[in-house]
């Protein structure tokens, strides 16, 4: 646990110089949805909705336990999704409902079925 004062001087999540192992660097192509992650950060940018300096603050917020969990675009998208409730754009009951839709639109490609 960080003492008070720690927390005053470095976030949690903060791990900049602290004691750690090889990072292993592993090139990759973006898969489709890391890059509609992407253009969707741009858009949000483009449109005033979350700029640069939010979406770091939100990937911030998230703790150094959850960043440690998610991928560098699932921080993102859960940023994006706090800060869209915060500022009463998105309910999660909305984005629940978005996700079970293409969930349900996934699945009937899947099966071979007409889109919905």
């Amino acid at each position: 646990m960080m003492s008070s004062e720690g927390l005053v001087k470095k976030l949690s999540n903060d791990i900049g110089g602290d004691a750690a192992g090889k990072i292993e660097r592993v090139e990759h192509e973006l898969q489709p949805w890391e890059k509609r992650c992407h253009a969707l950060a741009d858009v949000l940018d483009f449109h005033k909705i979350i700029n640069t300096e939010e979406k770091r603050r939100g990937v911030e917020a998230l703790g150094s336990e959850m960043i440690g969990k998610l991928s560098y675009y699932e921080r993102w998208i859960v940023a994006f999704a706090n800060i869209l409730f915060q500022k009463g754009i998105l309910t999660p009951s909305d984005l629940a409902a978005k996700m079970a839709q293409v969930e349900a639109r996934a699945k009937s490609q899947l099966q071979g079925q007409p889109n919905g």
